[in-house]
């Protein structure tokens, strides 16, 4: 296979219920159009397995590109980024006392907080204005 089918792209939006699995911003009120990635990117032997997609925003896709490590910045080593498919989000990631902002918990959480900007200040201010109408954080 070599292009993600509309049934999988309805199924992966589902299964993500509309939201960038990495930044948690909202499919129906993000200003960034969304898409389906390669968790492990197909030049570093991913494949089109549903298990290996995810349904990102593009500045997290764009962000991600085909990385699949980054450094953590406490400790400076290289490790995994986060793999919604094969790791808790809480065991990554917490929010601030606000809900405006990911904090990471773990040297993967940090180290995909840096990498792919997930408090970039779109997406942060985005965060702040769906809270204030109980619209944000998701369930």
């Amino acid at each position: 296979m070599t292009e993600i089918t509309a049934q999988q792209k309805e199924l992966i939006t589902q299964r993500a219920r509309g939201y960038c699995e990495y930044c948690w911003s909202q499919v129906k009120y993000s200003p960034d159009p969304f898409s389906i990635e390669h968790i492990i990117p197909l030049s570093k032997g991913g494949t089109y397995d549903l298990d290996n997609l995810a349904l990102a925003c593009q500045g997290c896709n764009n962000r991600k590109y085909n990385h699949i490590e980054a450094i953590d910045p406490i400790d400076g080593n290289f490790v995994q980024l986060y793999h919604p498919r094969q790791q808790l989000r809480s065991e990554h990631f917490i929010w601030s006392d606000d809900f405006t902002e990911l904090i990471g918990i773990s040297p993967t959480g940090r180290a995909t907080i840096v990498r792919l900007q997930l408090n970039r200040e779109g997406v942060v201010n985005l965060r702040r204005v769906l809270n204030m109408v109980n619209l944000h954080p998701p369930n």
